[in-house]
């Protein structure tokens, strides 16, 4: 399956928003629970795949209650899939399509997650840089979502050296998008 990448739609926080408006509300019980929009689309400008990316943060001890309160939605929890920390879920819908995730707070990958999106919110420079690789990755028919991830990774690692994450945190990074390194 290519990969799809598209200009900018300030669709995307539209869609975001209606979304996350269900699910805090499903969350209600769940204390301190957070719904952030992470991922390209909740970056103004920037060229992306047309799916919402959202990470539900949560305690450690309320993954379960967070979990619960998802399925209760009609989402369809699929476990870890590798990530530790991180429940992936199949949304009930594809209005609009979306990959939802309960994270626990703290976790390398939400401060990644965090991190990406402030610093590309920040950065026009960085932005339009990750932007036109994206563009240019899957413009290539034959592209497959495992060699886009890898071949990011230079510039997200750019993107990353001005956030607050160490050196050490980056290459752990850099190691989960690209296995050659």
């Amino acid at each position: 399956m290519p990969v799809v990448v598209v200009p900018y739609s300030s669709d995307w926080p539209v869609w975001f928003e209606r979304v996350a408006a269900d699910l805090r509300a499903a969350l209600a019980e769940v204390p301190a629970a957070v719904v952030e929009h992470v991922g390209s689309t909740s970056v103004p400008g920037l060229a992306a795949k047309p799916v919402i990316d959202i990470d539900v943060i949560v305690a450690g001890s309320d993954v379960g209650a967070a979990i619960a309160a998802l399925e209760a939605l009609g989402y369809v929890h699929l476990g870890d899939l590798g990530v530790a920390d991180r429940e992936a879920f199949r949304a009930p819908d594809d209005d609009p399509r979306r990959h939802v995730y309960v994270c626990r707070a703290g976790t390398l990958n939400v401060r990644n997650h965090l991190a990406v999106r402030d610093v590309l919110r920040a950065r026009p420079d960085l932005r339009d840089e990750y932007g036109a690789v994206k563009l240019a990755l899957a413009s290539d028919p034959a592209m497959d979502i495992d060699t886009y991830i890898a071949r990011k990774s230079p510039v997200l690692q750019k993107v990353l050296a001005a956030s607050d994450l160490t050196d050490e945190e980056r290459l752990e990074i850099l190691r989960l998008n690209d296995p050659t390194v």
